[in-house]
């Protein structure tokens, strides 16, 4: 399967009916790190999950024993330089870069535009933070 350089966030979620729609929940992590915008417009792509809990929990014990990430892993390190463009600026302030798969590196004391080189100080599951070590590349 092809995933495309633009993806914001990726979760498992139930589809529910309510009134007349489907519904599908977008978990609060993903506003809150800055992935996706409440009342914004996005592309969804629906993946049908045909294995039963029984298979989900022995995958789950296999991938917990042979040491296989059950979830998409951060696509940075820590002590990583990377070079990143700061495209959104964060509740807080601060500069937030998209990578690979959207993640965030949140990087303090940057403006929208700048264009800067940071190593990697902090990784989560969701997001990292980037200190700027050159500001002119």
């Amino acid at each position: 399967m092809e995933i495309s350089d633009k993806l914001l966030c990726l979760f498992s979620a139930d589809v529910t009916i309510e009134d007349d729609k489907y519904v599908v929940e977008v978990p609060r992590r993903e506003i809150e790190t800055g992935s996706v915008e409440p009342g914004e417009t996005y592309r969804v792509a629906l993946i049908s999950d045909d294995s039963e809990s029984s298979t989900q929990s022995s995958e789950s014990e296999q991938n917990k024993s042979s040491g296989a990430p059950s979830e998409p892993q951060p696509p940075v390190e820590e002590g990583e330089i990377r070079y990143v463009e700061v495209e959104d600026i964060g509740k807080q302030g601060d500069g937030i870069a998209r990578v690979e798969r959207g993640y965030v590196i949140i990087v303090p004391d940057a403006e929208i535009g700048e264009r800067v080189k940071v190593e990697i100080t902090e990784v989560k599951s969701n997001f990292a933070v980037g200190e700027i070590i050159d500001e002119d590349f």
